[in-house]
């Protein structure tokens, strides 16, 4: 337990990368991670783009100043709410295929990290402008993007609120 919570308390939101490429058997740990996120009815409904190449990843750039395109890596989440309204209906469709698509981006950040790789959750962008930049078929919804690299940086410790504050 000690290792997991070393590695949650040391992991960052890092938007420098040096432009050093990830290696693919990195990038493969990475993704296997994620595809083993606990998903509702283990119905594993969400999908994920790698974008490797400059002119993917500039596709999803929300204004000039951006750091997307600067990663040598994204991953973008998405959930797949056909999957998950076969098995659950509308809810399924609204909430768990969500949920999905954020436990498996949230273990491919840990795992990342654990790499030495930095990345930084991505929630705030344009949802139909990334799924028309990733052409996304009907059904797959884009949840967050998630930037890949080496480190450029290294962020400070966000303060955190005592852990009594977040129980009811």
């Amino acid at each position: 337990m000690d290792d997991f919570l070393t590695l949650a308390r040391q992991r960052r939101a890092v938007r420098a990368f040096r432009p050093d490429p990830v290696p693919p058997e990195l990038l493969d740990c990475v993704l296997e991670a994620a595809r083993w996120a606990p998903t509702a009815g283990n119905l594993q409904a969400w999908r994920v783009a790698v974008l490797t190449t400059r002119a993917a990843r500039e596709r999803l750039r929300r204004r000039p100043d951006d750091f997307l395109d600067a990663a040598p890596v994204v991953l973008a989440f998405c959930a797949d709410t056909r999957a998950a309204e076969a098995g659950y209906g509308a809810r399924g469709a609204a909430l768990y295929a969500v949920q999905d698509a954020t436990l498996a981006c949230a273990h491919a950040m840990l795992a990342a990290a654990d790499a030495g790789l930095g990345s930084c959750w991505v929630g705030a962008f344009d949802e139909a402008a990334v799924a028309a930049a990733l052409r996304l078929p009907e059904g797959l919804r884009p949840v967050a993007l998630l930037p890949l690299g080496y480190p450029a940086e290294t962020p400070a410790a966000p303060a955190r609120r005592p852990t009594a504050e977040a129980r009811l």
